[in-house]
């Protein structure tokens, strides 16, 4: 029992820090506005991480090498966590340590896909209970890189947008595929 429960914090943990680490370098992507309290709340928690990162892998306009890096340490750590508490002896880590890090880009990759199906979930919700919300212009701006390309191809069905629902089965879909792709990769199951 003890070691579920630890799983389910370290996996808890783990996963809303990488989510906030990626949420950095989208939101450096889209460019949005550094003073909103979204961007303010994600920078202060990851600040820790990626400034000492920034120093070696300076941004660039539109990629933020230091947190997606930040997001690779974090998955690569996590995993290491998991492994230990499977009760794999630390010994053996070396010999997993080339299976570790693909399934630490592919745990990276899963947060990132994470992101996009709850940022969607909660910008359609949102449009539905309160479109006047303050966070829906942040929330379209992070949405809008996936959602447009999406509204190109399904036309409005009476003034209703189902971009968001396409866009949902895509990456619930991508999700799929890639846990079934770390879980064969692994025997500790992530």
């Amino acid at each position: 029992m003890f070691g579920e429960i630890a799983r389910f914090v370290l996996n808890t943990v783990f996963t809303l820090f990488g989510a906030a680490l990626l949420l950095r370098a989208w939101m450096q992507f889209v460019r949005m506005p550094p003073y909103n309290p979204v961007s303010n709340a994600v920078m202060q928690a990851t600040n820790w991480l990626v400034l000492p990162l920034r120093k070696i892998l300076p941004a660039t306009k539109s990629v933020d090498l230091a947190s997606i890096i930040a997001a690779f340490i974090a998955a690569l750590v996590f995993l290491i966590l998991m492994v230990l508490l499977a009760g794999v002896d630390a010994a053996g880590l070396p010999v997993l340590l080339p299976t570790l890090l693909l399934v630490a880009v592919i745990t990276v990759i899963k947060w990132a896909l994470n992101l996009i199906i709850w940022m969607t979930i909660l910008m359609a919700l949102l449009s539905w209970l309160n479109p006047q919300s303050p966070a829906m212009p942040l929330l379209y701006q992070l949405t809008a890189p996936f959602l447009e390309p999406l509204r190109r191809i399904l036309p409005r069905m009476g003034g209703i947008d189902l971009s968001p629902i396409l866009l949902f089965v895509i990456v619930q879909v991508l999700l799929m595929i890639v846990t079934r792709l770390a879980v064969t990769m692994t025997t500790f199951g992530i």
